[in-house]
């Protein structure tokens, strides 16, 4: 799906939210009373406007967030004492009071009361936990050579946005086979102006260079309409003109340049075959199946776009019993769609209990028509069938990962004399070379397994910390985690609170941690200090609490593998932070901060002196002697870097 975006004010309908500024609010204050007496109370005071109910337990969280388009009638139904399934009595038993907020339409209360699922997280509602952005293709246009280049996040840069597509993993395979087929560059555009001659990518013919001028604007821009038209699923006439080229080439004795288009036309195919589904009549569609087994629920989705298949991602909404397929599944479209733009068809495996509405409510979303289909023949039917044999699937291996994990969690609790399995566990570790670039970071695991949402990095501060400094570090790290939640969640009541902390280290940094949790009174957490063993073999790693004696697990405990998978895990994790600092520190040109140096006076520079370190060893009259730069610029650089030597 194409998306143009630039630099004028667009309608965001992704984060539009409903307008409720006519809306009314009335509350039922807590009266002491429970279930169907306190809801027969609010009966009375409403009328048979559309709106939004929220029902509360006597400690005022929210226990369900609903809609209805007459809100005497549907709140009417909770106040009978009977005819209820077991979810939704358990749900009435505890509601001590009622919230109500009535809206011009149903279509706005649909919208409203998706938005405030995810907010409120209510426990009896269906929702969708894991709600991430979807990573584009854009092909910038504010330059005469546009870049190609994955995009996640706000479309705010101007240029032509393809997607979405299910993974990174998905763009970054197409983006490989593009530049390929397509040569455009994915350089930034710092890195185009300061070229002087061609990167490597030109080198291995994964670009046509035209920051040296190796292409003219002309030829480039044809290749970013191709690029463009293949995108968008018109690339047959693109391959045939590729091919005469290559026999015209091949005629003309050209080899070298005849087997460069062969090489394009099978990259070509190459992003083609790779896709597994490709439809033959769906050209823009998001495919979407629901598997429902044992209180627990698989949503698979696929994107079609351009005629291609542009990835598929499974969901896990949390369900519970109780709730049909038509309830899940509208509950999902609706959370899913908050913040996404819905393709032109969404081919669904079950009814929804309001089609009509949610119709209604995501055209007006997109701005244009949208249908919803649950296909009973055709090749509909069969994408459906794929989805549906992949949801099936993949639930099967998250309920044997999720039991697996369970048996982990409480072997855990045993190995380490914890009260429970615990149901949040933060593992720290710190990454540098000798103090530089230092980070540390910070994964999340539980009855799940890694919870890469939760997922934190620290950039290292401490001004009076020596290189190296381990010690130093994990206080720092830590002193930052326990201030942010005691801010943010004081009570204990969001779930942000770990229930174990693992510690990369032994004594000293057990102790090191030990006296931040003391500062700020959290001593009730449980902490593990893991530290290798002898000759730091992995396998004989040893663990250290406050107050006992280190211990070690046996060699083939399933426990001992569950820590080592975690400990990598946040090695992994602080080991990728710090090369991505470290990487963006290298990258930065010193030229870059001087105030008056702009693109092409820095080219110039470095054109004449070969190196940004050479520009600041010169001296003043060499300086000047560069074309394009006066005396007062030259003195100005000249400053710059000797005030800072």
């Amino acid at each position: 799906m194409r998306r143009r975006h630039g630099a004028a004010k667009t309608r965001d309908d992704a984060n539009q939210m409903t307008d409720t500024s006519n809306a009314e609010l009335q509350n039922s204050e807590p009266s002491g009373k429970r279930g169907h007496a306190v809801i027969a109370d609010c009966v009375r005071t409403l009328d048979t406007s559309p709106g939004v109910y929220r029902m509360l337990d006597a400690e005022s969280r929210v226990l369900y967030v609903g809609k209805a388009r007459n809100l005497k009638a549907r709140v009417s139904n909770y106040a009978r004492p009977s005819g209820h399934s077991a979810r939704i009595a358990r749900m009435i038993s505890m509601t001590a009071s009622m919230m109500f907020l009535t809206t011009r339409t149903e279509t706005e209360a649909l919208l409203l009361e998706q938005n405030l699922i995810k907010q409120l997280k209510p426990k009896f509602n269906v929702l969708l936990r894991d709600d991430k952005s979807f990573p584009n293709i854009l092909v910038t246009g504010d330059h005469d050579f546009p870049m190609i280049k994955k995009h996640r996040g706000a479309k705010k840069q101007m240029g032509d946005y393809y997607g979405p597509f299910a993974s990174a993993g998905a763009v970054n395979r197409t983006l490989n086979q593009l530049q390929k087929v397509f040569l455009l560059r994915n350089c930034t555009d710092s890195q185009f102006d300061s070229r002087t001659r061609p990167c490597l990518l030109y080198q291995i013919k994964r670009c046509s260079g035209p920051c040296v001028g190796l292409i003219s604007k002309e030829e480039y821009a044809q290749s970013v309409r191709d690029a463009e038209r293949f995108l968008t699923g018109r690339s047959t006439d693109i391959q045939a003109r590729l091919a005469k080229d290559m026999q015209t080439a091949s005629e003309a004795m050209e080899f070298e340049r005849a087997a460069a288009l062969r090489d394009r036309i099978r990259a070509m195919t190459s992003v083609q075959t790779a896709q597994g589904i490709n439809p033959r009549t769906v050209t823009e569609a998001d495919i979407i199946a629901l598997h429902l087994e044992s209180g627990q629920a698989c949503v698979q989705v696929f994107f079609i776009r351009a005629g291609q298949n542009w990835g598929n991602q499974d969901f896990y909404p949390r369900v519970g019993d109780g709730v049909d397929a038509a309830e899940a599944l509208e509950a999902f479209l609706g959370q899913f769609y908050d913040t996404k733009e819905p393709a032109r068809q969404l081919i669904l495996s079950n009814e929804i209990e309001n089609p009509d509405l949610m119709t209604e409510a995501l055209t007006q979303k997109l701005g244009r028509k949208v249908q919803i289909l649950v296909p009973q023949r055709g090749e509909k039917a069969e994408l459906i069938d794929s989805a549906l044999r992949n949801a099936r699937e993949s639930l099967a291996r998250k309920m044997a990962e999720s039991a697996t994990q369970t048996k982990l969690l409480k072997g855990l609790a045993e190995a380490f004399d914890l009260p429970e399995p615990p149901n949040r566990i933060e593992v720290y570790d710190n990454s540098h070379i000798q103090g530089t670039d230092a980070v540390g970071a910070m994964i999340v695991a539980g009855p799940e397994g890694f919870m890469k949402n939760s997922y934190r990095k620290f950039n290292i501060r401490g001004d009076d910390l020596t290189p190296g400094d381990d010690f130093g570090m994990m206080k720092e790290v830590l002193t930052r985690r326990f201030k942010r939640l005691l801010k943010e969640d004081p009570d204990r009541k969001e779930g942000h609170w770990p229930d174990l902390l693992l510690i990369d280290g032994g004594a000293g940094q057990v102790s090191a941690v030990a006296e931040i949790m003391a500062e700020y009174g959290v001593e009730d957490i449980s902490m593990v200090g893991v530290a290798k063993g002898v000759d730091r073999d992995a396998g004989k790693e040893e663990f250290y609490r406050m107050g006992k004696r280190p211990f070690a697990l046996r060699h083939n405990d399933p426990v001992l593998y569950f820590v080592q998978r975690m400990r990598d895990e946040a090695h992994r994790f602080a080991i990728g932070t710090h090369r991505a600092k470290r990487a963006k520190s290298n990258m930065k040109n010193p030229l870059d901060d001087i105030p008056g140096v702009g693109a092409a006076r820095k080219r110039a520079l470095l054109a004449h002196f070969g190196s940004a370190k050479a520009v600041a060893r010169a001296n003043l009259s060499d300086l000047k002697a560069v074309e394009g730069v006066s005396e007062g610029l030259a003195q100005k650089v000249y400053d710059f870097f000797h005030e800072r030597g």
